[in-house]
């Protein structure tokens, strides 16, 4: 990591800057090991989930989390060869910026700045494990922030008890 952060300044009233990138938690699970890797098998397509959190700091500081859980089965009797889960963190400066803007950097490109990290996380902690690098596809932070906004923006469905 550099000695400074990095800084990206707009017109001189907006600031935004990485204060530090760490892996706040990162495990691997193999259930069904060592018998796994005494079969022929081959690998499924991971079966993914990814979360995000975000929380207000001091100062214009804000914590963002990118959260990705794998989980790999086996091809030919859906055993699960790993499950594998970081949590991806970083510390950003956010001044100058309306409400609305933070909140759409925090879930959009403040994720872009963690994905690499948490990719690289990922597929060297199963390859430590002897499995085949597990490499993740590209995430569209941006549709899925917009996907997030279409459905708070909805209208909350009745329940059927006229309240």
């Amino acid at each position: 990591m550099a000695d400074t952060p990095e800084t990206i300044e707009g017109n001189g009233q907006e600031q935004f800057v990485v204060q530090a990138v760490y892996t706040k938690d990162l495990s691997l699970e193999s259930p069904n090991s060592p018998e796994i890797f005494t079969q022929q098998w081959g690998l499924k397509s991971p079966e993914l989930q990814i979360s995000k959190e975000t929380q207000k700091l001091e100062d214009g500081n804000y914590e963002a989390v990118l959260k990705i859980t794998a989980t790999v089965k086996t091809s030919n009797e859906e055993k699960t060869a790993f499950l594998v889960e970081v949590h991806q963190a970083g510390i950003f400066t956010m001044k100058g910026f309306p409400d609305d803007h933070i909140e759409h950097m925090l879930h959009t490109f403040c994720m872009f700045i963690l994905f690499p990290y948490a990719r690289e996380a990922l597929s060297n902690t199963v390859m430590r494990a002897a499995f085949p690098p597990l490499l993740l596809p590209h995430i569209d932070f941006e549709a899925m922030y917009h996907q997030q906004l279409q459905k708070s923006q909805q209208p909350q469905k009745s329940n059927g008890s006229g309240q």
